[in-house]
């Protein structure tokens, strides 16, 4: 089993290269609020969760209910 991971460390991986600011623009969102998502202080709604989802090509589930490194390596 691997490191259990917190949504924002999710966010910050699925990310990579990308700016915050880039990811943020690409989903309708401000780069506040992303930046907010990675440190956890902030959980998205589950209309901006279905975005993220869809933007990263992964499920809703695998980047927020899953927090384990595991699931994000399909």
């Amino acid at each position: 089993m691997g490191e259990r991971k917190t949504t924002g460390m999710i966010l910050r991986d699925l990310r990579g290269n990308q700016s915050q600011g880039k990811i943020a623009a690409d989903l309708g969102i401000t780069k506040s609020a992303w930046a907010m998502y990675e440190r956890d202080e902030r959980v998205p709604r589950d209309e901006i969760k279905v975005r993220i989802a869809h933007y990263f090509k992964k499920t809703v589930q695998e980047i927020f209910y899953t927090q384990n490194e595991h699931y994000l390596c399909s």
